[in-house]
């Protein structure tokens, strides 16, 4: 399947470029066309909540590197609004047609969004997933608030939270569950991520949700009504709720799709809404959902720079070949976080998990690797401030190894001790 012929990429950032680019080294010379919603071209998202933010990077500095010349056309700062699978078209928001061969989906995901009602339209309220997100809420930061609220206490949160207190501001962040990062790793692990939180001077709210954010007579955000009854006088606020998949423009072409993201095989060949894989048709990215081997009766959809890359390639592969010589994409979840002066790595799912041992170090040194099990396999790891120990987790997890794993690491304690995870707190919290 190699040579000429037409390749459309719908989304214009991390994994649309990666596919690209792995499109040209398997051998593509067709005419290869890049879709992006956004005028800029492909930048990396994760420097946004925090070197950007901090003041130590600008957004122009963001931009990927090419790993080489994709001799793409780019359709850039248009979105897609529709697709038509039997008649191999992409509509545009301004009534151009794309026609297609193959075509990848890599639309990524979106901020979700604060109710207007609630005062989401307020001048000074802000999300933040994209370039020019960052570039209106460091302009806000930089003119130095007396106070910002962060709303949400998971990745993006705290990193927002980090690069505020960086900056000298004071934050208050309000989390809905019991504890910052508690629905992606659980109370053990969150607790620790609330004493950085206090450690670093946040005003953290557990247990509490943002009732409305109201506004002066100019239409500036001036305060935050509070569920535990309190009242904030605030000028920045950052809604870090969580993300929707950008589906929209696929509601009326046969796959299946929700605000999750697009349903997609192993091989990320898309799905119709009847489980049947549509030829030539591939998802990669944020937006994508499909079986992991590791993780059976489930989909995972992934918003992490890791998977993004590695997925983007399986694509491309695909797109190239035959079914018959098709890869499954099953590289374990991986991700990362930097936030109060510490660095978090994770390996593995650890959302499934029912219990959790310290392997190495400790909560109390700031320093550790804690494993994390499910009915007797080991399935995930999160390293503090360790992150080269994680790819010997990695191999267990991929071996299916037992839980608790034996290590016989010196920095390991005494006696391993087994905890609960906690995440039934996160679901109680409607958190998971």
């Amino acid at each position: 399947m190699t040579g000429p012929g037409r390749i459309v990429v719908v989304g214009a950032s991390l994994a649309g470029l990666r596919a690209a680019e792995a499109l040209r080294d398997e051998g593509f010379t067709g005419e290869l066309t890049l879709i992006g919603d956004e005028p800029h071209e492909p930048y990396d998202r994760p420097p946004l909540s925090k070197a950007v933010l901090a003041g130590r990077l600008t957004t122009d500095h963001t931009v990927l590197p090419r790993v080489r010349d994709i001799d793409a056309r780019w359709l850039l700062g248009v979105a897609a609004t529709g697709l038509d699978v039997p008649g191999r078209r992409v509509t545009l928001a301004d009534g151009r047609q794309v026609g297609f061969e193959r075509l990848l989906i890599a639309t990524g995901t979106r901020a979700r969004p604060w109710p207007e009602a609630a005062g989401g339209g307020l001048a000074g309220v802000h999300l933040l997933r994209g370039r020019d997100d960052a570039d209106r809420l460091r302009a806000a930061l930089a003119a130095g608030p007396r106070r910002v609220l962060v709303i949400g206490a998971g990745f993006t949160g705290g990193e927002v939270a980090s690069s505020c207190r960086e900056l000298g501001l004071a934050v208050t962040v309000t989390q809905r569950g019991p504890a910052p990062l508690a629905s992606a790793l659980g109370g053990v692990v969150g607790r620790f991520a609330a004493g950085l939180y206090r450690d670093a001077g946040v005003d953290l709210r557990p247990d509490t949700t943002v009732d409305a954010l109201e506004g002066d007579e100019r239409g500036r955000l001036c305060r935050a009504r509070l569920s535990d009854g309190s009242v904030l006088d605030v000028e920045v606020a950052v809604v870090a709720a969580g993300a929707v998949a950008n589906t929209e423009w696929l509601a009326a072409s046969g796959l299946a799709v929700d605000e999750s993201g697009v349903t997609c095989d192993a091989a990320c060949r898309a799905l119709l809404a009847d489980g049947t894989a549509v030829p030539g048709v591939f998802v990669a990215g944020d937006v994508a959902r499909w079986p992991h081997p590791r993780y059976p009766g489930r989909l995972l959809r992934l918003d992490h720079w890791d998977n993004a890359v590695a997925q983007a390639r399986t694509a491309a592969h695909n797109l190239m070949h035959d079914p018959r010589d098709h890869r499954s994409h099953q590289p374990l979840p991986a991700f990362w976080s930097n936030q109060f002066g510490i660095n978090l790595k994770c390996v593995g799912l650890p959302a499934i998990a029912d219990q959790l041992v310290v392997t190495q170090g400790s909560l109390e040194q700031r320093k550790f690797v804690a494993a994390y099990g499910c009915r007797g396999r080991l399935v995930a790891a999160v390293a503090v401030d360790s992150p080269r120990v994680l790819d010997g987790y990695a191999a267990l997890i991929e071996a299916g190894a037992p839980f608790p794993p034996v290590l016989n690491a010196p920095d390991g304690p005494a006696q391993l001790r087994t905890l609960d995870a906690e995440f039934a707190n996160a679901i109680a919290a409607g958190q998971k």
